[in-house]
This record gives C-alpha cells, sequence and structure tokens, in this order.
C-alpha cells in the first residue's frame, strides 16, 4: 500500500481495524502533530507530551474498533483520547509530586507589577468551554494553538469556508457570554 496516498476517515477506520500497519504510520504521520499540540496545552513538558502522545496512539490502535462513526469524526475521537490520557497523567501522583518541586512555569511571567497572569488562569478557557464542541474545538485549535484555518480545515477534513463560518459563529457566541 502507497503511504503517499490520502485515504477517506471510513477507509481509514476500515484498514486500522484490519491491523493495516502502513495505513496506521499514515495515520501517526498526519495527525501526531495536532495531537501533541493538543497533549502540550494541557501537560506542558514536552518530553511527557511526548510520551502521552505513544500511550494514546497505542490506545488508538487497541480500541479502533470501539469508535463509532455515528458518534462523531475519528479525529474528534482520537482528539477525545488524546485529552483524556492527557488529563490522566497531569491528575497521577507521580506528575503531581514533580510538579511540587518545579518553580514558576513557563505560562506564568513576573512583571515589575506582579505575575502576569496566562489564558487558563484568567479563566478564558472556562469560558470557551461553554461553547458547542463544534466551536469549541474550532478556537481551540486556532486561537490557543496557532493553526491556521487552511491547516485546521484539512486536520478536520471540512471545507474551509466551514472553518472561517464556525469560527465567526463562535466569536460571536464568545462576545455575548463575556458581555451580559
Amino acid at each position: 500500500m502507497e503511504i503517499s496516498r490520502k485515504y477517506t476517515e471510513s477507509e481509514l477506520v476500515q484498514l486500522l481495524q484490519q491491523r493495516n500497519q502502513p495505513v496506521f504510520s499514515y495515520l501517526y504521520d498526519n495527525y501526531s502533530g495536532a495531537l501533541l499540540s493538543i497533549i502540550l496545552n494541557i501537560v506542558k513538558d514536552e518530553t511527557l507530551a511526548n510520551d502521552v502522545l505513544q500511550e494514546v496512539f497505542v490506545k488508538i490502535w487497541k480500541q479502533i474498533n470501539s469508535y463509532d462513526p455515528t458518534r462523531g469524526r475519528l479525529f474528534t475521537w482520537m482528539l477525545n483520547i488524546a485529552r483524556n490520557a492527557s488529563i490522566d497523567t497531569v491528575r497521577s501522583k507521580s506528575y503531581q509530586q514533580s510538579q511540587q518541586n518545579m518553580s514558576l512555569s513557563d505560562d506564568t511571567q513576573v512583571t515589575a507589577g506582579g505575575v502576569e497572569m496566562n489564558t487558563d488562569q484568567i479563566g478564558l478557557r472556562k469560558i470557551v468551554h461553554q461553547l458547542r464542541e463544534e466551536y469549541r474545538i474550532l478556537i481551540d485549535l486556532s486561537y490557543f494553538q496557532g493553526f491556521t484555518q487552511e491547516e485546521i480545515a484539512k486536520m478536520l477534513e471540512i471545507p474551509l469556508g466551514t472553518v472561517k463560518t464556525r469560527l465567526r459563529t463562535a466569536l460571536i457566541q464568545l462576545r455575548s457570554i463575556i458581555k451580559p
């Protein structure tokens, strides 16, 4: 099978369920960057995030038969596995203990006037989580992770126009949440 070939989502799932190694490599090559960004957003430590990424792909390989296309896209299913694995890692005792010995994180900068807060600390992410999942994912990928609209369209396998429309709608909803 040719690695540079593009697969439809249903072809990917079917071949993964058949334990096709080249397709699994294709999946890793095409989605690992996006999943790593999501993991790094939660875990913050690059070495540990890479370990979590490997665990995520092992889970994808082992659990591909549990994927249900009627409940969402393949990328969303993988994204949830990555997010859950990242949260599990952050909640683990070993991670908590390693964090106790660290100084100020890279996300927090000391300024002359005190401490400058990152977006998590000021609650922006909590506000974004009030949005529907399809908007929340786009906001996260675009504004928190820095992907372009074109990259997001390719990653989520949706038209660029849909990405633009959903992002605009999400921003309008965020504005209405922030300004009561």
